[in-house]
């Protein structure tokens, strides 16, 4: 007697999407939010604000609409990325609503504007905009190796968007903003995402070209003189955004993530060496003869000199001493004074209502959140199983990881101020809804990524079936 058992699937192997993870991660992550809302009307009026209720619906049917996408259409996604972003999305919306309460902010949109507009109910809206490009990413891009059909289509849309804020006016001192019917929109922020597509596609072709060396100094290999030419050629690029639109932080940003690409696709530490050299020699020589940029400068070497000559310091040394005030746990919701800061305070300066309010533990909290989106981000490069995945993967997590220093570095007095927005967090449509597009592509990677790959057929009756005899 034989007893014949079926111990091959064919087709796909099983495996967990993770999707009732992303689910509870959500739910906590919305629950966060809320409750900080609740708390900051609670220390400012001692009442639950009046629109808490209407902010938790909104929030919960943005994510929701979120999670059900992945989960029909990304299944195999990251459970992480979604509910970070969204977190973090969140916890922005309770720091601008909290800052539209200040009675300095208020007066001061008034006598500069002429009106105030809340910020809040603004940035909820990009917010909705944000996850409907985020939706649409999900449901058109199917595979994201399509996009590398479009690598030079993206390197002359990419310079299109740098080069199309000189012809407007200068906005704060920098031209980073184009005026179209009323909006004020920053290309730089959309980009980045169409930078790393061009890059991902040329460095793919031409990696094992800009990988060989040509002779070994002081331990480094250092690359063909011919091969310099792409690093040169962005090098300049980036300089002469810096000149023109006297923007530092799209300069770093746009020239940091070409170094970072070229370093993983080649593996040679000298990329990295001669990256931050020409970088550092740029800066310097732009700074010497830029006002705009000189005055960033000497704001960062000594934040207080400049108080007693002019105000264009003031607003890093307020922040700095709300950092100082916030101590180790901070002032409380509510509580802080950061508004002092000025109207940047909701935009590139919201790090320091954090640092003040919620002290250094909730600093580092957000830095960590921050951190675990860009981890996410490089684990799913490692994970992709096509090189330009891998490539586009690290150089939007790059982008993303640059950006947050930058900004973050400029807040705390680490590196000159860059103007940039914190992603997320800080008020700003173009910010936000680049973002989630940014997030929507790593999570359409990601589930090309965990995809379970099929299981081969079998070939003979043999390999299908166990003989067991008793």
């Amino acid at each position: 007697m034989s007893v014949v058992t079926n111990t091959t699937t064919i087709g796909a192997i099983d495996a967990p999407s993770r999707r009732n993870t992303e689910l509870m991660l959500m739910v906590f992550a919305i629950a966060i939010s809320v409750f900080a809302y609740a708390n900051v009307g609670l220390a400012m009026d001692g009442k639950l604000p009046s629109g808490m209720f209407g902010y938790g619906a909104g929030l919960i049917l943005l994510g929701g609409v979120a999670h059900l996408v992945v989960r029909k259409f990304a299944r195999y996604a990251d459970p992480l990325l979604l509910p970070l972003a969204t977190l973090l999305n969140g916890l922005g919306l309770v720091l601008i609503w909290r800052l539209d309460q200040s009675p300095k902010l208020i007066r001061d949109a008034e006598n500069y504007y002429g009106a105030f507009t809340p910020s809040a109910p603004r940035q909820l809206m990009y917010s909705a905009v944000g996850v409907a490009l985020f939706v649409g990413v999900l449901l058109l891009l199917k595979d994201h190796r399509i996009l590398q059909r479009y690598t030079y289509i993206s390197m002359v849309a990419a310079l299109f968007l740098l080069i199309l804020p000189m012809f407007f006016p200068a906005k704060f001192g920098a031209k980073i903003w184009i005026n179209i019917a009323g909006f004020s929109i920053q290309p730089g922020e959309f980009a980045k995402i169409i930078i790393a597509i061009f890059f991902a596609g040329y460095l793919m072709v031409k990696r094992d070209a800009l990988a060989l060396a040509s002779r070994r100094f002081m331990g480094l290999y250092l690359p063909r003189g011919r091969d310099l030419g792409p690093i040169l050629v962005i090098w300049a690029l980036s300089i002469l955004i810096l000149v023109f639109e006297t923007d530092l932080g799209t300069s770093l940003l746009f020239f940091g993530l070409f170094v970072i690409m070229l370093y993983v696709a080649t593996e040679r530490t000298s990329w990295i060496v001669f990256g931050l050299l020409m970088s550092a020699a740029g800066a310097v020589g732009v700074a010497s003869f830029e006002p705009h940029v000189e005055a960033r400068v000497n704001a960062w070497k000594d934040p207080f000199k400049c108080f007693h000559t002019n105000n264009s310091c003031e607003q890093i040394g307020n922040a700095i001493m709300s950092f100082g005030s916030g101590g180790t746990l901070g002032t409380g919701w509510g509580q802080g004074h950061s508004d002092l800061i000025g109207f940047a305070a909701n935009a590139d300066f919201i790090l320091s209502t954090v640092g003040e309010e919620l002290g250094l533990a909730g600093m580092m909290a957000v830095l960590l959140v921050y951190g675990l989106i860009v981890e996410r981000g490089v684990r799913t490069a490692l994970a992709a199983r096509d090189p330009f995945g891998k490539l586009l993967a690290i150089g939007l997590s790059g982008a993303f990881a640059i950006q947050v220093f930058v900004v973050a570095g400029g807040v705390m007095g680490l590196i000159p101020l860059t103007g940039m927005t914190m992603p997320f967090l800080a008020a700003g449509g173009s910010s936000v809804i680049a973002n989630w597009a940014l997030i929507g592509i790593l999570i359409r990677i990601s589930d090309t990524a965990r995809r379970p790959a099929p299981a081969p057929a079998p070939s003979t009756d043999a390999e299908m079936t166990q003989v067991v005899r008793p």
